[in-house]
């Protein structure tokens, strides 16, 4: 939640690039005092970490640069109030596709962020691709047809005794591909 601040946002982006606190506090127009304030929220966030040091005249200025190149805030971070497909009860809903999306962010990150501590690949598999459809009957029936696809194929690789063997879970979405048109 810590970069959900407008300010904190501001300096995360600012801080693509090493940077000091004077040289941020001149970009975005705040005193050093009060970007040295925010930036040690960023770094006990582990959301900056420290990029060296500039002799700039007399004074040695700390360097700092974002941790990363973007972030996904997790829905776990809302604690009770995240999404949840467990709560949505019409899979059909743009509220059920928004908790999945929400589960994957948490699960996803979670499995991430354990597997870059123990230096390890995550092994993960995602389609992306854009259908337009002629009719909402030809959508119902891709969508018919593409679920007894999957089921074929979970049934077929599915083994639920296979020993060393590990779940994944296996979602697939459809929605409207957004537009920049105002009718949309």
């Amino acid at each position: 939640m810590v970069a959900l601040d407008p300010v904190r946002s501001r300096l995360l982006d600012e801080l693509a690039e090493p940077a000091s606190a004077a040289a941020l506090a001149k970009s975005v127009g705040l005193t050093r005092q009060k970007v040295n304030y925010h930036l040690k929220a960023l770094q006990a966030a582990r959301l900056v970490e420290p990029a060296g040091e500039r002799r700039w005249g007399g004074l040695t200025e700390r360097l700092v640069v974002a941790s990363a190149r973007s972030f996904v805030v997790s829905p776990a971070a809302l604690g009770a109030i995240a999404a949840d497909p467990a709560r949505s009860p019409d899979r059909l809903a743009a509220s059920y596709l928004i908790a999945l999306g929400a589960r994957i962010v948490r699960e996803v990150g979670d499995l991430w962020t354990r597997a870059r501590a123990a230096d390890k690949d995550l092994g993960t598999l995602a389609i992306d691709t854009e259908i337009r459809f002629a009719s909402a009957a030809d959508r119902a029936a891709f969508t018919r047809d593409l679920t007894q696809a999957v089921n074929a194929l979970a049934s077929r690789y599915h083994d639920e005794a296979a020993p060393g063997g590990r779940a994944h879970r296996l979602v697939i979405v459809a929605h409207p591909t957004p537009s920049s048109r105002k009718d949309a």
